[in-house]
């Protein structure tokens, strides 16, 4: 089985900076995409950012300019870089990966349970 935990979310104030850091456990082969989505309140999940395990990167439009992806592949660990903050990123961010594990080296696509962002106007 596989576990990815996220860790620092918080409350920020309009313009200010958080980062989101996810860590994949459990019984893993490899890592392939890394992905950050969020889901506001009344709205869809939506993809933020992602990330290959060869480190190529693609950002959502709301995205690009602001925030960073980046991953530790031998600790298998994704992070988010989030800076400009707005009330609009409001939300709950998911951390979510393309993982191989050792058992079955099936890929499967595994969900974190979320961290809360709260940005204050």
């Amino acid at each position: 089985q596989v576990q990815l935990a996220e860790s620092g979310g918080g409350l920020v104030q309009a313009g200010g900076s958080l980062r989101l850091s996810c860590a994949a456990s459990g019984n893993i082969y490899s890592i392939n995409a890394m992905r950050w989505y969020r889901q506001a309140p009344g709205k869809q999940r939506e993809l933020v950012a992602a990330i290959t395990s060869g480190g190529s990167t693609n950002y959502a439009d709301s995205a690009k300019g602001r925030f960073t992806i980046s991953r530790d592949n031998a600790r298998n660990m994704v992070d988010l870089q989030m800076n400009s903050l707005s009330p609009e990123d409001t939300a709950v961010y998911y951390c979510n990966a393309d993982v191989e594990t050792l058992r079955t080296r099936v890929q499967r696509n595994y969900w974190g349970q979320g961290t809360q962002v709260t940005v204050s106007s």
